[in-house]
């Protein structure tokens, strides 16, 4: 009598766990769809004219992600700004062109370098650039924010630079931006 006493709790438990196991495991499908899908919205919308994307396999110190349209790339970039790693998703048209820019995780000082993420005005400088956004030249720094605004540059010359083929690599890691 005492053996049933304690294996009823011990069943009940178990059972509890693997409808939770159960549970977690469709939870975590419907994340990932709809992590996707919020994804590839993103991505239409900084690559206009792009429905589908295919992920290319490819990284270096700048580069983490390049997924392939129909009218160009997206590629996601991760610089250092002046707190921390900022990572940005910028679409690039056939002929290098930045076609949109959005900062996706920034770490900075609120007020100042995380204003990049919600200033438009800020973020479409960069539209139609092809790798040559330089702050202080084409590109005007959020006030109190140039070395955020410099990452930005950097982010995004990286990626017009992928597509164009130009060597990027000497100035994708530098503060000159």
């Amino acid at each position: 009598m005492k053996t049933i006493k304690l294996i009823i709790p011990v069943v009940v438990i178990v059972f509890c766990m693997v409808v939770m196991l159960c549970v977690s495991a469709g939870i975590s499908g419907v994340r990932i769809r709809n992590e996707r899908l919020e994804r590839n919205a993103t991505m239409q919308a900084l690559l206009p004219g792009s429905e589908n994307f295919v992920e290319v396999v490819y990284q270096d110190a700048v580069i983490r992600a390049v997924w392939q349209g129909e009218t160009g790339h997206v590629i996601e970039t991760v610089v250092d700004a002046y707190v921390g790693p900022m990572t940005l998703l910028v679409g690039v048209d056939a002929d290098g062109r930045v076609t949109g820019v959005t900062i996706r995780d920034l770490i900075e000082t609120r007020g100042l370098g995380r204003e990049a993420a919600r200033n438009t005005d800020f973020l479409a400088q960069f539209l139609g650039t092809t790798g040559n956004a330089e702050v202080g030249v084409n590109v005007d720094a959020l006030t109190g924010a140039t070395v955020t605004s410099r990452a930005v540059a950097r982010g995004v010359n990286a990626a017009a630079g992928y597509v164009s083929g130009t060597d990027v690599s000497s100035g994708a890691t530098e503060w000159g931006g």
